[in-house]
């Protein structure tokens, strides 16, 4: 394997568990590139399933190139370390016959095929549902796209930036005298593959529990940001009511927002009706706390400038951390901003060991080359079969051999496979 763990950092006092986890048993083909659906495989990944990806042999996903690669000049990925880690890469050309062999071999044993292209280009290579499920009727496939399957939009292109744009979440995101911003993560891919890790836990059980067979789990991108949207949609149906930006506070939620002090900001949450008491106490303004007329949040919100004018002069006076101190033994929800450098130093993400360090050569360095790499912990947290990482983002091509080798390919086919560029 590319990678193994190495003595965990100060954060983790314990090397991660190499238990089988819930999944153990489950086979996942990934067909997708970049995020949506290599984030959904990722996460399956993670919990025990037997995750084999399917790159192209002429250089493989395009995450490996994407933003800080490890070394520098002509490395790979440090993203790369962890959205592939526990899959395996097998390299098939897709175009050629003997390719769509290997993948359909495959995807007689998979449980779950999870694929990201454009609707109905598995169609064009002979790859798509109707074909692969022939085989194996309990097949799942998750196809995650822009558009979805269907509607008048199903063969644009579409990616998460597009998806938020459409899905309704930029449009409310920043500040009114702004153009929309975008979050400085995809999360519009990301939201859409949870989406699909959710279709399909519930397409197995359907299968497994209830005698159904397999089936597709169809996810747009832009639906699963539409999917978050809160009450904008039956806002806009009974008042007409279209959600504009406001900046850092939570609308129609009061008080919820961004406030500043005198060497930085801090967010607080003092919207439930006995937390808004508290923090009007602590803050020095009983007249606000036992105002009958500011008991429950309907109330609060017409008079939101006046809530948020007084939080706003009492930490005008006060440092980050001595309001902090104030508030929190007040027990207000209250939290400074964290960058990354105060995550890593940051005793909560220590106790729950959220940063742990492995040895990783990175793909294509030379023997004996390596870095001590940081990468998130595994997300949630099962008390009984926690998920793990049992190496690191693979060389392209790495499993190819093994992964033929156990569908009953010799040594021999694969080397001509191998020649004439079909791995």
């Amino acid at each position: 394997m590319s990678a193994a763990a190495a003595s965990p950092d100060s954060q983790s006092s314990a090397t991660p568990a190499k238990g089988a986890g819930p999944l153990a048993g489950v086979k996942v083909l990934e067909l997708g590139t970049l995020i949506a659906g290599p984030f959904a495989a990722r996460f399956l990944g993670e919990f025990g399933a037997e995750v084999i990806k399917i790159e192209d042999p002429k250089g493989g996903d395009p995450l490996r190139k994407w933003r800080k690669l490890y070394p520098e000049a002509g490395g790979t990925s440090l993203w790369w370390a962890v959205q592939a880690r526990n899959k395996k890469s097998v390299t098939v050309n897709l175009k050629a016959e003997e390719g769509k062999e290997i993948v359909r071999r495959l995807a007689k044993e998979a449980d779950i095929v999870i694929e990201n292209f454009r609707p109905g280009l598995l169609e064009k290579l002979g790859l798509g549902y109707d074909v692969l499920s022939k085989d194996n009727p309990g097949l799942v496939m998750v196809r995650l796209s822009g558009y979805g399957q269907s509607g008048p939009y199903r063969d644009r292109p579409g990616f998460g930036a597009i998806a938020e744009s459409m899905g309704g979440l930029r449009h409310i995101t920043g500040y009114p005298d702004l153009p929309p911003p975008r979050i400085g993560i995809s999360i519009g891919d990301s939201i859409a593959a949870l989406h699909g890790v959710i279709g399909a836990m519930m397409a197995l059980h359907h299968r497994n529990m209830n005698g159904g067979s397999g089936q597709i789990v169809d996810v747009a991108l832009y639906e699963a940001v539409f999917n978050m949207m809160e009450s904008v949609v039956p806002e806009y149906g009974v008042y007409g009511m279209v959600r504009e930006r406001t900046g850092a506070s939570l609308p129609g939620i009061v008080p919820s927002n961004t406030y500043p002090c005198r060497d930085g900001s801090i967010v607080i949450g003092g919207n439930s009706d006995p937390i808004f008491r508290r923090l009007m106490t602590a803050i020095g303004r009983a007249d606000l706390a036992n105002d009958p007329d500011l008991a429950h949040n309907d109330g609060r919100v017409p008079r939101t400038a006046e809530i948020d004018g007084a939080i706003a002069a009492w930490l005008s006076i006060r440092t980050i951390d001595e309001a902090l101190g104030v508030l929190n033994a007040a027990d207000v929800p209250v939290g400074r901003i964290y960058s990354v450098a105060d995550m890593f130093a940051d005793p909560q993400f220590a106790a729950r060991q959220m940063i742990q360090r492995f040895r990783w050569q990175a793909p294509g360095g030379k023997d004996g080359e390596g870095v001590d790499v940081a990468l998130p912990a595994v997300t949630p947290k099962l008390s009984a079969t926690p998920g793990d990482t049992r190496w690191l983002g693979p060389a392209l091509g790495e499993h190819t051999d093994e992964v033929l080798q156990a569908l009953g390919y010799d040594a021999d086919h694969i080397a001509r496979l191998r020649e004439q560029q079909i791995v």
